[in-house]
């Protein structure tokens, strides 16, 4: 019987393979695309020129082979994709300017990153690397952060601890090893079943792309969870599996530091999304050369040179579908116009909860098929964020291309549940979770574009029903209550601040403001105002829910692309574009970007030997 058994998972093994190497249709990483560097632009108005194009019907260009709805990456990346084949796409995003989460602001002369903190993986000869150079012609440019590029800092002032994080696969445990002698063992084993779980994640692609009735079999058969680490460990939390690993509860808040990054609490988290994060950074950190709006500033060409465009103030209110349920196009509102635009295929990148409660017709929003994709997603958490405006260098402010994580206490479970349970006029004096960067000391070209300015950002979290109340009120002038807590979450937090970074004083302070999660809603679309999409807890990454939530709706010629068909964060939204493309294109795209990079390391060497 054994026999047997073996026999019929090779075959299906064998058969998994063929599928997913098998490729038909046309591949945007065929040639390396990359361009002599260009001289960088570093003129707002001649940049807003690409990203600030607002939306007039006049400008929507004929016998469109694609419209996305939503510039952030996850959208953009996607309409590259498709351009570099000759597809003719339409990006329509809802702000004043493309990007999403990758866009900035200027106030009072200091400009302000929203998304883009850190990126890893940019390795010259790593696959996401050449993706990225593939999707900007190799005009983006990246500068390393500091090595130790992040530090984690425990208790409160009388009791401050400092945990360095180094980059590098044998310096990051060296490091932590030194900071926790005797607990190498336990080190060892979490860095171990980081990778393990991380190398698994091929297996969540093959599901999101593979026939529908193989991956059925492979979720209701248990072989997902046998064939792939990452699904193995998927129903493990980050609690469970690092207080296995060790006693020492300032290693274990060490291990567990960097679930901010996509926003559950340890004890709800996944241990193999956090595996992701782990090892995204084991090579290093990055930031992009000249702030985060380069990204869609190099992108939005590529979709032009098409016949596409990127047009901005051009908010969806419902997608078009004929009486066979098919998509055809979208209206957008002009004013109190609406203006139809058709296209064979849609494609949303405004997030799931969006694209089917608010821009589907109420009887397909009541299929069967699209509920059960609902019930099985939840809203992330909302999203907190401070913007610093600060007079002087980043040497005379103590500032480095780095960042720090800071909590008051290193029992992060109890600490972040009972912020986010609390009263909010108590929780706004007690913010336990602090992400500090300076986007001004990360940036090489900041000292020529701004002299003597600097610039901090400040992420945390907090409850979207604490400012729920004033969700409907304009976004400029929302009230005096509302600034009052507003001001009592800043307030707390720059204490913080200037306790970590002393030469940080309050006449240093130029401009201050925060971000709530209702500034989310109105500014990126997200409904509760979350920064990472869906809910990235444990039941996000059931192999059940990965094989249903795909690119491809139940409804034909609608598509689902970005954080919420992968996972969370630049990376993910770009392979959820991936995911989505390949979908479009009926090739695995993830395994051109692989071979791409293979190329560009063969080539290299050989020239390297000659």
């Amino acid at each position: 019987m054994w026999i047997s058994v073996a026999i019929i998972c090779v075959a299906l093994v064998a058969f998994i393979l063929k599928y997913v190497f098998s490729s038909s249709g046309p591949n945007p990483f065929e040639t390396d695309s990359r361009e002599p560097l260009k001289k960088m632009v570093h003129d707002r108005k001649e940049k807003n020129k690409v990203l600030k194009q607002g939306f007039v019907a006049s400008k929507v260009p004929d016998n469109l082979d694609a419209i996305i709805i939503g510039s952030g990456i996850g959208g953009l990346g996607l309409a590259v994709l498709l351009a570099k084949v000759g597809k003719k796409v339409l990006v329509l995003e809802q702000h004043d300017r493309a990007g999403g989460c990758c866009h900035t602001f200027t106030e009072k002369g200091f400009e302000f990153d929203v998304g883009i903190h850190y990126i890893g993986d940019l390795l010259e000869h790593k696959p996401f690397r050449c993706m990225l150079d593939q999707m900007t012609n190799g005009q983006l440019q990246w500068e390393p952060l500091e090595n130790p590029f992040d530090h984690v800092v425990l208790g409160p002032p009388e009791n401050r601890r400092q945990y360095p994080i180094y980059s590098g696969r044998t310096r990051f445990p060296e490091e932590l090893k030194k900071c926790f002698p005797g607990e190498e063992k336990a080190i060892d084993e979490y860095i171990n079943l980081a990778k393990k779980a991380g190398r698994g994640i091929w297996l969540l692609a093959v599901l999101k792309l593979c026939p529908v009735p193989l991956a059925k079999f492979l979720v209701y058969s248990g072989l997902a969870k046998r064939l792939s680490f990452f699904f193995k460990m998927a129903s493990r939390s980050l609690t469970e599996v690092v207080n296995e690993l060790t006693e020492n509860k300032d290693l274990r808040a060490v291990f567990a530091y960097i679930f901010g990054t996509y926003g559950n609490m340890p004890k709800d988290s996944s241990f193999s999304m956090h595996s992701l994060l782990v090892t995204h950074y084991l090579n290093g950190a990055w930031y992009p050369k000249g702030g985060a709006s380069e990204i869609a500033y190099h992108m939005i060409p590529i979709i032009e040179k098409a016949g596409g465009a990127v047009l901005v103030r051009a908010p969806v209110n419902r997608i078009l579908f004929n009486d066979a349920k098919e998509a055809y196009g979208v209206s957008v509102m002009k004013g109190q116009e609406e203006i139809h635009i058709h296209a064979p295929m849609v494609i949303s990148n405004a997030g799931i909860f969006n694209t089917y409660q608010k821009l589907l017709p109420k009887e397909l929003q009541a299929m069967p098929a699209i509920q059960k994709q609902l019930s099985m997603m939840k809203n992330g958490e909302g999203g907190l964020s401070v913007f610093l405006g600060l007079t002087g260098t980043k040497e005379e402010l103590g500032l480095k291309a780095d960042n720090y994580w800071i909590f008051t206490e290193n029992n992060f479970d109890e600490l972040v549940e009972n912020y986010l349970n609390g009263e909010r006029e108590e929780s706004a004096k007690n913010v336990p979770l602090l992400f500090v960067a300076s986007p001004s000391a990360k940036d090489p070209t900041w000292e020529e574009r701004s002299p003597g300015k600097s610039t901090l950002s400040l992420v945390s979290f907090a409850n979207y029903e604490w400012f729920g109340e004033w969700k409907d009120g304009k976004v400029s002038n929302r009230g005096a209550d509302y600034k009052e807590l507003k001001q009592a979450f800043i307030d707390s937090i720059l204490e913080v601040v200037m306790d970590v970074f002393p030469k940080i004083t309050r006449d240093k302070i130029e401009y201050i403001d925060a971000g709530t999660p209702i500034t989310n809603t109105h500014y990126i679309g997200a409904p509760k105002g979350e920064i990472y999409g869906a809910d990235h807890g444990i039941a996000r990454f059931s192999p059940e829910l990965n094989a249903t939530v795909r690119p491809q709706t139940p409804l034909k010629n609608l598509y689902l692309t970005g954080q919420d068909v992968f996972v969370c964060g630049f990376a993910g939204a770009l392979a959820g574009a991936l995911t989505c493309g390949s979908v479009i294109l009926n090739r695995n795209l993830h395994l051109d970007a692989i071979a791409l990079a293979k190329k560009r390391k063969f080539m290299n060497t050989k020239l390297k030997g000659e």
